[in-house]
């Protein structure tokens, strides 16, 4: 059986290849068509899934005909009139011609995704995003090898929504810049966007304290499909409002995250859709009581082609996936470049790391990085200044595992897929990877997970007692990452930074 997923039609369009039993392809348009977040498939994205053979079917990470019905009832006659993804599929791609097309909904295409690529026998599993068709949020349960939907809190209740309508109302780019929200939060008043938050509550949810009816965490007043009015809170500092919001998120996930528990009693949380990208947000469920978090490496819509795939594929044969990491796009072939990387990082020089195959997700993990040593004092600017990103942004680390609770105060045992923060035990020694509130969105390693940076660590180690470097995504503001050859000769062209293909 050969299926091919796709999610395709809002933002981030991506597709995986699921052939007997394994991941043989998944990539986003975006990193073929060149426009960041695009929301269309492209010949060339079709056309590299093709190359793992035919599919049997298409399988699809929403329902249309639902989301239309959603679309009309809402007053959204645009949406409504809009080509569904099959009618899309069929009209633009004939490549595709005469193969059956499925859908599943677009929260158990989530939750699928998340609990599919972990090791949980069973688990609580939660998605929390702007919109499926309906769902705005659900908890699932997985038990006895059966995925069953539990709890909903349907549109337009949305805790995403509310989170673009903040990213918004500061100026920034909604469904694309809600993590550097989260990175201003760091530089709010915590006296001024405390005393916010509190009227944040007030003025967009029906409960105000959710820890109290943790089942109506995320009900809402308003409707923020559009956004938010641009007077409210007129005058109020930008990092005390992103402040002010990000206490409501972690407040609602982790209530949500409780009733999740309630529902369930595992000791396993499985957090899927495109909040679950809140790392901060995650660094705290296992204050609820949860052992084990699993949020696999692309949380969002693009990853709901895997999870589509995934359950097709599970329904077919009662088994799951193959997951052995998150390494599944374009390959550039070549031995992982060690000896040049390290020769870079010796050097003090900034450098990218162009080879295998690209990473599924919106994080650089390796294989197309921009790295650094993260001891020196001017590194963060100068990163800043070629990936034009604000100064306020500090870069994450990539450590090796067996030293991350050495460095590093972690909220979980290992951190492979950078999903959650940390507090840096010695800020003034790495200044390039620690916020403004002293935490790190930490990367771990081990020899299994990616022997070629591992090795590349333990050289650097060696060499200088560090056992860590700077690793944020090979890409400029506002472009995807570096997918090819190609990409990564220009990048090196352009910004003047040497980029490592191979030894």
């Amino acid at each position: 059986m050969n299926i091919l997923g796709i999610s395709s039609g809002f933002h981030d369009a991506a597709v995986t290849v699921v052939r007997a039993g394994k991941i043989r392809f998944a990539a986003h348009a975006e990193r073929y068509s060149k426009q960041k977040n695009d929301p269309f498939l492209n010949h060339e994205l079709i056309d590299a899934a093709l190359e793992h053979g035919t599919p049997d079917i298409i399988v699809l990470h929403e329902n249309s005909k639902a989301k239309k019905f959603r679309a009309l009832l809402s007053g959204d006659f645009n949406s409504f009139n809009e080509l569904s993804q099959e009618d899309w599929i069929k009209e633009f791609y004939p490549q595709l011609a005469g193969i059956p097309i499925k859908s599943y909904w677009h929260h158990e295409t989530h939750a699928a995704a998340g609990i599919l690529t972990s090791n949980f026998q069973e688990s609580a599993i939660m998605v929390i995003d702007a919109i499926g068709e309906f769902d705005c949020a659900t908890i699932w349960g997985w038990k006895n090898k059966k995925l069953t939907k539990l709890h909903s809190t349907r549109f337009p209740s949305s805790l995403g929504l509310f989170y673009s309508a903040v990213t918004h109302r500061v100026g920034l780019k909604p469904n694309e810049d809600e993590y550097i929200l989260m990175g201003m939060a760091a530089y709010g008043n915590p006296i001024i966007a405390s005393k916010l938050s509190r009227q944040m509550g007030k003025d967009f949810f029906k409960h105000t304290w959710a820890y109290t009816k943790p089942s109506q965490a995320i009900k809402m007043k308003k409707n923020l499909q559009k956004g938010m009015d641009p007077k409210m809170y007129k005058g109020v500092d930008d990092f005390d409002i992103a402040m002010a919001a990000q206490m409501q998120v972690e407040e609602r996930i982790l209530a949500y995250a409780q009733y999740a528990k309630e529902l369930t009693n595992s000791s396993n949380i499985v957090f899927m859709g495109g909040v679950a990208l809140n790392c901060v947000a995650n660094s705290r469920l296992k204050e609820v009581g949860y052992d084990n978090v699993h949020i696999m490496p692309n949380p969002g819509d693009a990853g709901s082609s895997l999870g589509a795939a995934a359950l097709e594929y599970y329904n077919q044969t009662g088994k799951k996936i193959k997951w052995e990491g998150p390494y599944l796009g374009k390959n550039i072939p070549g031995t992982y470049p060690v000896k040049a990387a390290l020769k870079s990082l010796l050097a003090g020089e900034l450098f990218g790391i162009a080879n295998g195959k690209a990473e599924f997700g919106p994080r650089a993990l390796g294989n197309r990085t921009l790295c650094a040593d993260p001891r020196g004092p001017n590194v963060k600017d100068q990163m800043n200044q070629i990936k034009k990103r604000q100064e306020f942004r500090p870069f994450a680390p990539v450590i090796l595992e067996e030293f991350a609770h050495e460095y590093f105060d972690m909220p979980v045992e290992t951190s492979p897929y950078m999903q959650f923060v940390a507090r840096c035990k010695f800020p003034d020694e790495y200044p390039a990877i620690v916020h403004k509130d002293g935490t790190s969105r930490v990367q771990t390693v081990s020899l299994n997970q990616h022997p070629g940076l591992y090795t590349l660590l333990r050289e650097f180690y060696k060499a200088t007692g560090c056992p860590m470097m700077v690793n944020t995504s090979l890409n400029i503001k506002g472009q995807p990452i570096v997918n090819d050859m190609e990409d990564a000769a220009m990048f090196a062209f352009h910004y003047g930074v040497p980029v490592h293909t191979s030894d």
